[in-house]
């Protein structure tokens, strides 16, 4: 098997408190290969974007990352010095923030952000780095790119500054992009296009996405595999096809089950009792419990890991072939 382009073993990310220590991601694994796109799905709170900011280096004080590793393309870096990490961000990984203006200062030009970042991480001048911004500012879909590239962040639309900030991460052709919510503030017509930009851009660079949102419908058009997370932890992961298609784990039946379906009515919608727990309050056993309407008694007294159900891996006790305390191995994430 070829060497992913990241691996994740046994990630914790921890926030020390005067109450206790805070366990916001909890013991994850998985691995992304070249060219694949990840996706990593839940409700607000289940660790999804603090997954990617404890990747790239991230984490805000006291936050920090208590166990596990992190490779990218076989060299850890989750224990790097901060100068050798700000290097890597950008270089190597690239970073999309679901509001553009995160990474677009209003008081420079486009043009600016862009031959700043190529200049910074490679060794062209200011001319070429001004005709790659331009060639990068036609790929991502900005008509006449050689006469926007000197206007400013307000005189583009929410979807083009998103192409932009797009352009932006690939300035370095970073061997992994780590996109967190990109289509969440576009409306319906124009996340389909970004969605069909990152899947390009994908297949034409091999560059590999991690790709964060809360929405399973972007999921299902985006992601070759997909992951989807609760209280920190992953509970299902598999191909996308047949995570959509045959969810394995209650969780991830309601999310699909959440997604409006053409022709529906939204007052049909289901929904999932409850709210996801505060990090304080995680509830013994399986964490999702409290919400789910196939929960038994093992699910309240013990901790599933994933285990195998067909095609994909769930961490639900409906999949266990072995009788109650049996080990299931360590592990709250997909092996490599």
């Amino acid at each position: 098997m070829a060497r992913p382009v990241l691996q994740v073993d046994n990630l914790t990310v921890e926030f020390p408190t005067r109450r206790g220590t805070l366990r916001a991601v909890d013991d994850i694994s998985f691995r992304i290969d070249a060219g694949e796109v990840l996706g990593v799905v839940g409700e607000s709170g289940a660790g999804k974007s603090m997954t990617g900011t404890a990747v790239i280096g991230l984490l805000e004080p006291p936050g920090r990352i208590s166990g596990g590793r992190v490779q990218l393309e076989g060299a850890r870096i989750d224990h790097l010095p901060h100068d050798q990490m700000r290097r890597l961000r950008g270089q190597r990984i690239g970073m999309i923030f679901q509001d553009p203006l995160t990474s677009l200062n209003p008081l420079y030009t486009i043009g600016f952000h862009l031959t700043e970042t190529i200049r910074t991480h490679t060794d062209r001048g200011e001319a070429e780095a001004r005709a790659r911004a331009i060639e990068l500012l036609t790929e991502v879909g900005i008509p006449a790119p050689a006469q926007r590239i000197d206007q400013y962040p307000h005189h583009f639309s929410g979807g083009m500054r998103q192409r932009v900030v797009i352009a932006l991460a690939l300035c370095a052709e970073p061997r992994l992009v780590i996109a967190d919510e990109p289509t969440t503030a576009l409306d319906v017509s124009i996340q389909a296009q970004i969605i069909q930009l990152l899947k390009r851009l994908c297949r034409e660079h091999g560059t590999s996405v991690l790709l964060i949102t809360h929405d399973m419908g972007v999921i299902a058009e985006t992601a070759d595999r997909v992951a989807v997370m609760y209280a920190g932890r992953i509970v299902e992961v598999g191909p996308v096809r047949e995570v959509v298609q045959n969810a394995k784990h209650p969780y991830t039946e309601g999310l699909m089950d959440a997604i409006p379906k053409i022709g529906g009515r939204t007052e049909d919608l289901a929904q999932i009792r409850g709210t996801m727990p505060r990090l304080s309050q995680i509830p013994a056993g399986c964490a999702f419990h409290p919400r789910c309407p196939r929960a038994f008694d093992r699910c309240r007294q013990e901790r599933p890991e994933l285990l195998d159900a067909g095609a994909s891996r769930a961490a639900c006790w409906l999949h266990a072939g072995e009788p109650a305390g049996a080990g299931t191995g360590r592990g709250g994430g997909e092996r490599g």
